[in-house]
């Protein structure tokens, strides 16, 4: 169970949570102005390595949604700690990533080589070429080490495709050269412990929200932090009721959460209230 009055901030994953696609779900915004409304924080998380935080600021706003770059995790920011942490003498990276990821990693100190790189990382590329894919390969199978920033098959779309994601890459490179990726982001929980520890909080004052059991459900479970599964996207109502492990807490969609989120704290405050005087 969530103690509700005890949330301090709320970890949102973003398309099938907030939207889909293009489309913003009617519940966001007042979500969100109701959290800002109790003095709950809230942190946009997602596994999306194609878009740098600017271009998620953008993305964000054009769906009516006000952001900051600072409001906006993606597993970059765990990779390029891992490289700073272990790997601290490499600055050279074969990158397959978008240009805003390229940027990203340049940001934080390091170069793009594709002739003498000391470290292969693998992103969400909406740009790769089979030349880089080869190259990349070549990299891998010459024993360097090699990065994923998260584990996703296929980005989820409302249109009429497949986009094959980071994960889908790595299997191919896995494929040619038999070595398999350190993986960041969901559902690694060091990505959930990290905002924890960043936020200065308890585990029990965060919620991850999110509609995916094996990625959102499975490192909030993995991190010992409550979750909440939305119905708006991936997991059908049917599913989440076949569930072995349930999360803390199954709801419709964010209006809901907000809604659990609005009654504590009302409680709270009619519970604290002096009793009448005859």
């Amino acid at each position: 169970m969530i103690d509700f009055n005890r949330v301090r901030h709320v970890v949102l994953d973003m398309d099938g949570t907030l939207y889909s696609g293009a489309r913003l779900f009617v519940q966001t915004v007042p979500f969100l102005e109701g959290l800002r409304s109790m003095g709950i924080g809230y942190t946009f998380l997602t596994n999306n390595t194609s878009r740098s935080k600017a271009d998620y600021v953008k993305k964000l706003r054009g769906l009516g949604i006000e952001a900051r770059e600072f409001e906006i995790y993606t597993p970059a920011e765990s990779t390029i700690k891992y490289l700073r942490n272990c790997l601290p003498h490499a600055k050279a990276l074969a990158l397959l990533g978008t240009p805003s990821l390229v940027q990203e990693f340049v940001e934080a100190g390091f170069v793009v080589s594709w002739d003498a790189p000391e470290v292969v990382v693998v992103g969400f590329d909406t740009t790769v070429t089979y030349e880089r894919l080869c190259r990349a390969a070549y990299w891998i199978s010459s024993g360097l080490p090699f990065l994923a920033t998260h584990p996703d098959l296929v980005c989820p779309t409302d249109e009429p495709t497949v986009l094959v994601d980071c994960g889908s890459l790595c299997a191919c490179l896995t494929a040619a050269t038999g070595r398999q990726p350190i993986v960041f982001g969901k559902p690694s929980p060091s990505i959930l412990l990290e905002l924890r520890d960043r936020l200065h909080l308890a585990s029990d004052e965060l919620i991850m929200v999110g509609d995916r059991i094996y990625t959102d459900m499975k490192m909030a479970r993995e991190a010992g932090i409550p979750a909440a599964l939305v119905l708006t996207g991936e997991t059908t109502a049917a599913q989440a009721a076949e569930l072995c492990e349930k999360p803390e807490v199954i709801v419709a969609d964010v209006g809901q959460l907000g809604e659990l989120l609005a009654d504590a704290r009302h409680n709270r405050v009619v519970n604290r209230r002096p009793a009448l005087l005859d």
